[in-house]
């Protein structure tokens, strides 16, 4: 009986370290594995429909990045993250933020001062929730990324507040 009660112990632990492993596995894959329009050098502009988009992006992402979601603040794999490295869009790869200009601004997201150039990211006005902000926008795939507000640091005082499931980030090496 009591060997009966090991190897079922065994069992289940065993199982939960294949569940563990299959779900590591998932996470260390990379975005170009499922999305042949995902590119870090490629700065091409994109014209990929949104059901195009829809069979490749995951629901979360495709929530924000196509349909102008937001994720709930304080959520987000970033927004207190601190490690030096590069933000890219999560749908196509464009370079987007670099860490340096990453501040901590409290709002519950990752926000930045500038993007990495000038025009990796478009402004759009965005007038829904009755409210007057401007979207910021992937200048290479037209993906919603967040929205920008004049109450950022010096030297831009801007805040670049933008949703974590909507950017990719490789550390420095």
């Amino acid at each position: 009986m009591r060997s009966l009660f090991i190897l079922a112990l065994l069992l289940i632990t065993t199982a939960g370290c294949f569940g563990q492993d299959k779900k590591q596995r998932k996470m260390d894959q990379t975005p170009a594995q499922h999305n042949p329009y995902y590119s870090r050098t490629d700065t091409t502009r994109l014209q990929v429909s949104n059901a195009e988009w829809k069979k490749i992006l995951p629901a979360d992402l495709y929530a924000v990045s196509r349909e102008q979601a937001t994720e709930r603040a304080f959520t987000g794999k970033y927004w207190d993250a601190d490690t030096r490295g590069t933000y890219y869009c999560a749908v196509c790869g464009n370079a987007l933020f670099r860490s340096d200009a990453k501040f901590a601004s409290t709002c519950g997201w990752p926000s930045f001062f500038e993007p990495i150039r000038p025009n990796s990211v478009i402004y759009r006005e965005d007038r829904s929730l009755g409210m007057d902000r401007i979207e910021v926008i992937c200048e290479r795939c037209d993906s919603h990324l967040g929205h920008i507000f004049d109450d950022g640091p010096p030297p831009t005082h801007k805040r670049f507040c933008m949703n974590s499931v909507s950017l990719d980030f490789e550390p420095l090496r």
